[in-house]
């Protein structure tokens, strides 16, 4: 009788949890609704941030990598001139124009404070909010989702993919959003007379109940608002699908756990952006890429890395296309587990690391900058003489925008990152929003 309800739980909880939620442009906002949006995209393997915002200024970054290593602003293959240290990939052009707007930035030397450099420890750790403890029942985005002021509906956090992702693992309400643009086809879900059955299934059980009744009711409300919805056919499309055979658990064998590829990312991301858009009261959503783990022939400006870099460009762009004039209230977040080594390796790529660089994108973002401090790539000022250090904890680079973007309080704070550190850095903390 455990296993059987614990089978139950499973499914409905991953499975039925994941039913696609989403509201046209019709949506009535619910009482106390907030526009601001934070997105988080999860680059599952580790990228190479060193790459991404390449310190070419930093004389010891082209002598650890004879072949990997940017050029110079204005030479072949060579950066994106940011500042006299930093340039962006060139893959990356097609994010320069936010950078120009102040609508990019960056935060340099950043990551998890823990030293693992497991794909699998590393990325709970980033998505429960509480690097080194392995207990953490729940993800901090589903703790935030209890936080945020105002009511939280069932579309209020989204999760766009094929499998439930650690970070919205937990108690509160979390739709998720599938690919494809046949998203909208029927399903054995959609059946009156079996939602009536599980319906009946699940009363004994108040919080699985609760689960369930929470995602019908909100895909029937989709449901309602794309047949009232006056945009094309093919833009509906845009609306997920939810196929059972989704709640699956991430595969134990691959650091990507699931995640869409870059190239996915890309066809997909405007279709996230239109959702978020058409319905006011989503102030949460989480995506994952993967592909990132290039141990082998990663390629300089061109190359293996590129052309994933460019695919994630190419979806950052639709992204903010899509969000339309929920851009200027949103927060984008790129973060990866954690960096790769300084030095390269013997087969053309890098290892596992430590420092990574994470992204702020958005209307709300004070961008135009490379903040947080510089370590440097001398080999005294390396993570065990290899790595770029971590002198940014990630959650100090989330925890003003839950604040001043989201309006969390202090106890709230506390709630979804229970062991952060206090702030050692200058005074006033890290200065990401428009004032």
């Amino acid at each position: 009788m455990r296993t059987e309800l614990s089978r139950r739980q499973f499914v409905l909880r991953h499975g039925l949890a994941g039913l696609s939620l989403a509201l046209s442009a019709g949506a009535r906002a619910q009482p106390g609704a907030s526009r601001r949006t934070l997105v988080v995209v999860l680059l599952r393997g580790a990228v190479d941030g060193l790459s991404v915002v390449a310190p070419w200024g930093d004389p010891a970054y082209a002598a650890a990598r004879p072949s990997l290593a940017l050029g110079s602003p204005g030479a072949e293959g060579g950066v994106l001139r940011l500042d006299s240290l930093f340039g962006l990939h060139p893959a990356l052009a097609p994010l320069m124009p936010f950078w120009s707007q102040g609508s990019l930035g960056f935060v340099h030397a950043s990551g998890s404070p823990d030293p693992t450099r497991s794909h699998f420890d590393a990325q709970d750790y980033l998505e429960s909010g509480t690097p080194g403890r392995k207990s953490t029942p729940d993800g901090w985005m589903n703790r935030l989702v209890a936080q945020l002021p105002g009511s939280a509906g069932p579309t209020r956090a989204l999760n766009m993919g094929t499998t439930p992702p650690r970070i919205l693992a937990g108690p509160a309400p979390v739709a998720t959003l599938g690919l494809g643009p046949r998203a909208l086809d029927s399903k054995a879900i959609d059946q009156p007379a079996l939602q009536a059955g599980l319906a009946k299934l699940y009363a004994g059980d108040p919080s699985l109940a609760r689960t369930f009744q929470n995602t019908t009711e909100g895909r029937s409300l989709m449901q309602r608002s794309m047949a009232a919805a006056s945009e094309p056919a093919q833009d509906m499309a845009s609306a997920p699908t939810m196929a059972m055979s989704a709640a699956r658990p991430p595969s134990a064998e691959s650091a990507d756990r699931g995640a869409a590829s870059a190239r996915s990312f890309a066809a997909d991301a405007r279709r996230l952006g239109q959702l978020i858009r058409r319905d006011p009261n989503t102030q949460l959503a989480f995506t994952a890429v993967g592909g990132w783990d290039t141990h082998v022939n990663q390629g300089a400006g061109q190359g293996q890395l590129a052309n994933k870099l460019a695919s994630l460009a190419e979806g950052l762009e639709a992204l903010a296309q899509g969000l339309g004039e929920r851009w200027r209230d949103s927060v984008v977040v790129v973060m990866s587990e954690f960096g790769r080594t300084v030095h390269e390796n013997g087969t053309g790529g890098t290892d596992h690391g430590r420092g990574n660089v994470m992204w702020l994108m958005g209307g709300a973002v004070a961008g135009g900058r490379v903040l947080g401090e510089w370590p440097g790539l001398d080999t005294a000022a390396l993570a065990e003489g290899r790595d770029l250090a971590v002198l940014t904890d990630y959650r100090h680079v989330l925890a003003p925008l839950l604040q001043q973007h989201l309006g969390l309080s202090e106890a709230g704070l506390a709630a979804v990152f229970p062991q952060l550190p206090a702030w050692t850095g200058q005074p006033g903390g890290l200065r990401l929003l428009r004032a």
